[in-house]
């Protein structure tokens, strides 16, 4: 039987509150470790990311994954996108933080899951969309990390959006972008730009992913992604010709999924890359 066990950090920069969840086989075996990081307008339950922990968990993992501080999410609220004047002052700076925190916990001894059954010299990184940004980053400044899977990673930061959307961002100093899943007009405050450019060296994925990255890498990318255009996974992979690529034909942009997610199954893309990540994270176990 799977255990699931959430625990919850204060973010040590910023103080706000955030979730997190290990699912795992509690048998007293010391198992590697995946954390897995949302991407944009994502959060730790949307749709058939609970199926992903227990499919990991079911194939000797112990499946850590969190919301991020800013992400838009309430502890004890409605499980969806509702603080968005916390959405709006996010940047990728307090993602990065976010990881690392959590990376800490688990090695501080700061998560629910007994020391016995985590091998961290087996810590693996997975991330979706944004969040295949981050991992791509967080791998790059901290070798605790063994290796990484980016799926359907973003190449870039911030986003190449016309010059005149710009100028009007920094003009008014917020930015609405809709969520179509729910109606809502999310804000984006023009310090996520500045954030970016404050911290370039740290927050420049091609910089980071061709200089700064050892570990292997697996870039996973739909090829009918409406979302990251699959030329993204092509411009990650000639920074690094070395890292394995995975192209799925006919997957789009979240794998099969949606929110909610009712069946009791992944959706076949889902599954096809969680099969295929698991087996090129045991290849470094």
């Amino acid at each position: 039987m799977l255990t699931h066990a959430s625990f919850l950090l204060t973010g040590s920069g910023h103080g706000r509150t955030f979730e997190a969840d290990a699912t795992y086989r509690p048998d007293g075996q010391a198992k590697p470790v995946v954390l897995f990081v949302h991407g944009f307008k994502g959060f730790k339950d949307w749709g058939h990311f609970p199926l992903l922990a227990d499919f990991f968990a079911e194939r000797g993992f112990v499946f850590v994954k969190l919301n991020l501080s800013h992400n838009g999410l309430v502890v004890g609220g409605t499980g969806d996108l509702e603080d968005l004047e916390a959405f709006g002052r996010n940047n990728f700076s307090i993602e990065l933080d976010d990881i690392g925190q959590i990376i800490d916990a688990l090695f501080n001894g700061h998560s629910p899951v007994p020391a016995a059954e985590m091998d961290l010299n087996r810590l693996f990184l997975a991330g979706h969309s944004r969040g295949g940004g981050l991992v791509l980053l967080k791998a790059a400044e901290d070798p605790r990390v063994r290796a990484v899977a980016a799926w359907a990673a973003i190449a870039q930061v911030p986003p190449q959006w016309p010059q005149t959307v710009f100028d009007e961002w920094v003009r008014t100093g917020v930015l609405h972008v809709p969520n179509t899943r729910t109606g809502q007009q999310l804000p984006l405050h023009y310090q996520i730009v500045e954030d970016y450019h404050r911290n370039r060296p740290r927050l420049d994925i091609a910089h980071n992913v061709r200089r700064k990255l050892r570990q292997p890498l697996l870039l996973v990318h739909g090829t009918e992604d409406e979302t990251v255009n699959v030329a993204a996974a092509h411009a990650l992979h000639a920074l690094r010709p070395e890292a394995e690529l995975l192209l799925v034909p006919g997957a789009t942009h979240m794998f099969g999924g949606a929110h909610p997610w009712a069946s009791p199954e992944l959706p076949e893309p889902a599954r096809f890359i969680a099969e295929r990540t698991a087996d090129f994270f045991l290849r470094r176990a």
